[in-house]
C-alpha cells in the first residue's frame, strides 16, 4: 500500500489532501499543532487581518474576500447569461489579461474543454497571429483589476484598431469589449467611453486570489463553461475552512510552511494526469508571489511529468495534483510524492489559496502584497522613455548572441556549463523566454533538459508572463537564484496604437527592465539572444542536450 494511502487522509467536499501530516511530523514540532493554538484556521475563517502581524493588517483588511467570494459571485450569474445571450454569434472569446487574470481562466478553460485564446504577452508576432484569427466573430475580454496594466492595455488598443481597420464603426467596434476590472478603476471609465460591456469584480479579492471571482469567471462563462458547477465545488469546502480537522486547506498549509522552515522550500508540482490541466501554472503564480519576499519564499517549479527532470531533488517537496481520486486508488499518477492533492477544480482554488494564507502565517510575511512586482515595471518604463541601453554581445554562435559576465566562457557550450556549475547549493536556475510561447514552443523543452544537467531545481517562464508570477520571488524572495534570459528577434513588429512604442520595443523594453532588476542584486545572469528564433531554439536545444552527454 502506497504511504500516501496508509497515513492520515485529510479531505472534505471531495477534496483530499494525502501525506500532510507525515511532511508536518517529520519537523521538530507540528507546524499544525501551532496553528491550532493560534486559532488560525477559526481566524482565517473569519477574515482575522490581525493573523499575518501588525505589518500586514491593513493589505490585509482589503485582501480577504477571497474566503467567501465564490457565494458573492453567485450574483453575477444571470448578469453573465445575459452577456452571452446579447453578444450573439460573438463566439471565439479572447482573453487579454496577466498573472491571476489569465491563469486560473485558462486552468479552468482546458480543464472543462472549452476553447478560450489567453493573450498575455507583448511578443508581436503572438498578438499578430491572434489579431488574425476569427476576427468579426471575436469577444475581447479586457481584464485588469488595476486598470492601468501595461500589457492588456495594449492589446485593447490593438484589437480595437483593428475592428476599426476591419470596417467598423467606433460603437460596433465597442460592442466587442468585455471589460472586467475593479469598481473605481481607470478601465471602468474607459468602458463607458468605448461603450463595452463592462463587470465590475470584487475589490476586497487581490488577482492572484481571483479564481472565483469576475476574473475567472466572465471569460470562461463566455466561453462555455457552466462556471456555477465552480461555485458550488468551493462553497461545499468552504464549511471545513473554520476547522482544526478535516480541513485540507490548514493540512496542506501547516505541509508547505513545515517543509520551508526544514529547508524544503521548493516544491514540484506535478499532475497526475487525473483531468486537471494546468493547474501547476496558478499554483506557481499565487505560491511565489505571495510567499517570495522579505527574502524568504516557497519556490514552485512546474514540473511536465512524474517522469521529467526535477519532480524531486534535494530541498524539494514533491506534490501532485489532479481530479478526484476512486477509493483505493494510489496518489500520485505515477510519481512517489510527498504530499497530493485530489478534487474538483473549485475546490482545488479555494484549498490553494487558504493554504497559500497558511503558509504565510508560518513564514511570517504578508501573503497579499507584491513589494517587488513594480520595479521591473519602472525599469520598463524608464526605457521606453529614454530608449534601451547600448549592449554588446560577448561573442556570436551561429543565430545566437551571448551576453555574459566578464570572465565567462567564451563559447556557448562553455558558458551554458559555467551557468549551471555556478548555481548554488540551496539556489535555483530560472529560464526566462522573451518569446512567442506558441510560435517558439520549443523552447519550453529547456526546463527538463537543463534539469537533467543539474540537481538543482530549474524554472521555466514566458515573459512578460512571468513578471506577474515569479518574478516577485525572483527580486523580494531568498536571493539565490541564477538567471537565463532568452531574447528574439522580431521579424515584423507591431505598433502600439496610440503609443509611441510597438510591441517589439516593449517586450525589449520588459526584458531590460527585468536584467536591472536582477543584475542590482548582483545574481548571476546570461542573456541569450536569438537572431533567429527558430534556428536559435534548435541550437540551444543542442547545446543543452550535449552537456549530459
Amino acid at each position: 500500500m502506497s504511504d500516501l494511502l496508509a497515513g492520515p487522509v485529510e479531505a472534505a467536499a471531495g477534496l483530499a489532501v494525502y501525506g500532510a501530516d507525515v511532511v508536518d511530523k517529520s519537523a521538530p514540532a507540528s507546524t499544525r499543532d501551532a496553528l491550532v493554538a493560534n486559532e488560525a484556521p477559526g481566524r482565517l475563517a473569519r477574515k482575522d487581518p490581525t493573523l499575518w502581524g501588525p505589518d500586514a493588517e491593513a493589505e490585509a483588511k482589503i485582501r480577504l474576500g477571497w474566503v467567501d467570494t465564490h457565494r458573492r459571485s453567485r450574483e453575477l450569474l444571470p448578469q453573465l447569461a445575459e452577456l452571452k445571450a446579447e453578444l450573439g454569434d460573438l463566439d471565439h472569446v479572447v482573453l487579454a489579461g496577466m498573472g491571476g487574470s489569465s491563469l486560473a481562466p485558462e486552468v479552468i478553460a482546458r480543464t472543462l474543454g472549452r476553447p478560450l485564446t489567453v493573450l498575455d504577452t507583448t511578443d508581436p508576432g503572438q498578438v499578430r497571429a491572434a489579431l488574425a484569427d476569427r476576427l468579426e466573430r471575436t469577444v475581447v475580454v479586457v481584464a485588469s483589476k488595476s486598470g492601468s496594466t501595461v500589457e492588456t492595455d495594449s492589446h485593447r488598443r490593438a484589437y480595437r484598431q483593428a475592428f476599426l481597420d476591419a470596417g467598423m464603426t467606433e460603437e460596433e467596434a465597442g460592442r466587442h469589449f468585455v471589460i472586467v476590472t475593479d469598481p473605481g478603476s481607470p478601465l471602468e471609465q474607459t468602458a463607458a467611453e468605448m461603450g463595452a460591456f463592462c463587470v465590475l469584480a470584487d475589490p476586497n479579492v487581490g488577482g492572484r486570489y481571483s479564481a472565483l471571482t469576475a476574473f475567472g469567471l466572465v471569460p470562461t462563462a463566455l466561453a462555455g463553461v457552466d462556471v456555477a458547477d465552480l461555485l458550488d465545488e468551493a462553497d461545499a469546502l468552504a464549511e471545513s475552512l473554520g476547522r482544526d480537522r478535516d480541513n485540507p486547506g490548514l493540512a496542506l498549509g501547516a505541509a508547505l510552511g513545515a517543509a520551508a522552515t526544514m529547508g524544503r522550500d521548493k516544491i514540484a508540482l506535478v499532475s497526475d494526469g487525473t483531468g486537471i490541466d494546468g493547474l501547476g501554472d496558478w499554483i506557481e503564480q499565487l505560491v511565489a508571489e505571495s510567499t517570495g519576499k522579505a527574502g524568504v519564499g516557497v519556490l514552485p517549479v512546474v514540473v511536465e511529468s512524474p517522469q521529467s527532470p526535477g519532480a524531486t531533488g534535494r530541498n524539494v517537496l514533491t506534490v501532485t495534483y489532479g481530479g478526484a481520486l476512486p477509493p483505493g486508488t494510489v496518489p500520485g499518477g505515477g510519481a512517489d510524492p510527498d504530499v497530493a492533492v485530489n478534487g474538483p477544480l473549485g475546490a482545488q482554488f479555494l484549498t490553494w489559496e487558504y493554504a497559500t494564507a497558511i503558509a504565510g502565517v508560518v513564514l511570517g510575511i504578508d501573503p497579499f502584497n507584491q513589494p517587488n512586482v513594480t520595479e521591473s515595471k519602472e525599469n520598463t518604463n524608464k526605457i521606453l522613455a529614454s530608449g534601451p541601453p547600448a549592449e554588446t554581445p560577448s561573442f556570436t554562435e551561429g543565430s545566437i548572441e551571448v551576453y555574459a559576465p566578464a570572465g565567462a566562457p567564451g563559447d556557448l557550450a562553455g558558458v551554458l556549463r559555467w551557468l549551471l556549475n555556478g548555481v548554488e547549493d540551496d539556489g535555483y536556475l530560472a529560464v526566462m523566454a522573451y518569446l512567442d510561447r506558441f510560435a517558439d514552443a520549443d523552447a519550453a523543452r529547456l526546463r527538463p533538459l537543463l534539469a537533467g544537467s543539474t540537481d538543482r531545481p530549474v524554472t521555466f517562464g514566458w515573459g512578460p508572463r512571468f513578471l506577474h508570477s515569479t518574478g516577485q520571488y525572483h527580486k523580494g524572495g531568498p536571493q539565490l537564484g541564477s538567471f537565463l534570459q532568452i531574447t528574439g528577434a522580431a521579424d515584423v513588429d507591431l505598433p502600439v496604437p496610440g503609443k509611441p512604442y510597438t510591441f517589439g520595443e516593449l517586450q525589449a523594453a520588459q526584458a531590460a527592465g527585468d536584467r536591472q532588476a536582477l543584475a542590482g542584486r548582483k545574481r548571476p545572469l546570461l542573456r541569450l539572444h536569438l537572431t533567429d528564433r527558430s534556428a536559435g531554439v534548435a541550437q540551444l536545444l543542442d547545446a543543452v542536450g550535449a552537456l549530459r552527454a
